[in-house]
């Protein structure tokens, strides 16, 4: 069974009178450990299908199963507890607190899990060693570079270990340096420590990254190609990710 399968997937917005087909039709699996580029220009449709393949909202019509369920086959507190331990969500514009330090911000999914209070702190400061920031631990998200930012949004979407990590458009906002040390930690928890990724991209070279590209035109999806990505790229400074602790992989 694939982590993820999707079978003639629909998204209609309905506005007033009008109709937006943002997908028409679109059909995949993906399986664990894959590193998958979803890509196309603007208004393809690639946002809308993260937002569907990361239960954050329903398609119109089709199939879409994580792990062999459907988002009707959970009640609501178990799809927010999917969400929370299962996948890990990076955004382009960061989506930090602003007013609130780097550590507070990557604790926060482990407010709402079950892990142990005593645990908390210590899982919390690995993920922030992991991306390379435990020096700006202290510091207000508002204070960090934009690639600083985007490397505390990684390290709270790894907090809880999730199974698959959603990065829509992670380098956007980023210079080629900045955008380059995340797509290295993004390979590294792929090809070292087998996490899933989905990276939402219109970046040829951000999407070279992957190892399997589906391409994205008006909703239809139009090319599902394997490719062979290049080295790392080898940033002097750059951050690297060093794997979970054992405790944050028994949770």
């Amino acid at each position: 069974m694939a982590l993820i399968e999707v079978s003639n997937l629909t998204k209609i917005y309905q506005l007033d009178s009008s109709e937006t087909r943002a997908l028409a039709g679109v059909s995949f699996n993906i399986e664990k450990g894959e590193f998958v580029a979803i890509m196309g220009p603007s208004g393809s449709g690639k946002s809308t299908l993260l937002h569907i393949l990361g239960f954050l909202e329903k398609q119109t019509a089709g199939v879409y199963k994580f792990q062999g369920k459907t988002y009707g086959d959970y009640a609501e507190d178990e799809l927010a507890h999917l969400r929370n331990k299962k996948m890990g969500f990076v955004f382009q514009a960061f989506n930090l607190l602003a007013r609130t330090t780097v550590f507070d911000n990557v604790k926060l999914p482990l407010i709402y899990s079950n892990i142990d209070d005593s645990s908390v702190d210590e899982i919390t400061r690995n993920a922030i060693k992991n991306v390379g920031l435990e020096h700006r631990a202290g510091h207000e998200s508002s204070q960090l570079s934009g690639g600083e930012k985007q490397r505390v949004a990684i390290a709270r979407a790894l907090v809880n270990n999730p199974e698959v990590i959603f990065a829509d458009e992670p380098t956007g906002n980023l210079d080629s340096k900045s955008g380059g040390q995340i797509m290295n930690i993004l390979r590294e928890l792929n090809e070292k420590h087998g996490h899933t990724i989905i990276l939402i991209t219109h970046d040829r070279q951000m999407a070279e990254h992957a190892r399997r590209v589906l391409f994205l035109r008006d909703g239809e999806l139009i090319e599902d190609k394997k490719t062979e990505p290049p080295a790392p790229l080898s940033l002097r400074g750059a951050p690297t990710y060093v794997g979970a602790t054992k405790q944050s992989q028994r949770l």
